[in-house]
């Protein structure tokens, strides 16, 4: 393996990178609409969707980081440990595109015109979408620069698995990846019982499945476009 950096690695803290600076133009543009929806109406209601994108951007700054200097973790551990931290984070960066949930809630607010709404909720999901494709890129680069993977696949859609998992966990059982830390006990025993009980729990199985699919498609589809581009 290479000890120094690509050029992607080596600029890439200094946003001279062209896909961070259009990552930080498109987020930026979501805050505006957030910030200008807040001060034109009054209300705060849409404020969480700025916590949500934070929260998005953590595993895409972790895989990133891992990307760029995996030449320094040499420890099988320390790398299972990383990607581990990884996982817990990364279907934040999915969820926001279930925050189009809220498309016509106006919580008692009228002043807003549904198109506003409309364009401020596609621009976090679009953002989240984005965030959490590039990041499971690179973790693909890291996991195919160490180990033989046969199949894109058999990779992709078992991560893709997990983060519908933890939307699931995030949208309905109402956790978040901090309780990983916070309370693991309970966290684990409704997980347990969903992949247990998949029959009984249909609502969550339908859900995990279906949007393990469509955020696979919406992966390898991304993925041949940045290639076929290129």
């Amino acid at each position: 393996m290479k000890n120094s950096l690509n050029p992607y690695c080596s600029r890439i803290f200094f946003l001279r990178n062209e896909i961070d600076r259009l990552l930080l133009l498109s987020m930026l543009f979501s805050i505006g609409m957030t910030s200008a929806r807040t001060i034109y109406s009054g209300h705060i209601s849409f404020m969480f969707l700025l916590w949500n994108l934070f929260l998005a951007w953590v595993p895409y700054c972790i895989s990133q980081w891992l990307y760029c200097y995996q030449n320094k973790v040499n420890s099988k551990i320390t790398l299972a440990t990383i990607i581990a931290v990884w996982l817990a984070f990364v279907p934040n960066a999915f969820y926001i595109l279930t925050d189009l949930y809220h498309i016509g809630d106006n919580y008692n607010d009228f002043s807003m015109p549904q198109w506003f709404d409309l364009a401020m909720l596609l621009s976090f999901a679009w953002n989240g979408l984005l965030l959490g494709v590039l990041s499971v890129r690179h973790i693909e680069k890291v996991i195919h620069g160490r180990f033989s993977i046969k199949h894109e696949l058999l990779f992709i859609y078992p991560v893709m698995w997990l983060n519908a998992l933890g939307i699931y966990v995030g949208r309905y059982l109402r956790f978040n990846s901090w309780d990983v830390i916070s309370d693991p006990l309970a966290l684990v025993r409704d997980i347990v019982h969903v992949l247990l009980h998949p029959f009984a729990e249909r609502y969550a199985t339908g859900m995990i499945l279906c949007f393990s699919v469509l955020m696979t498609l919406f992966y390898l589809t991304l993925k041949r476009i940045s290639k076929a581009i290129s």
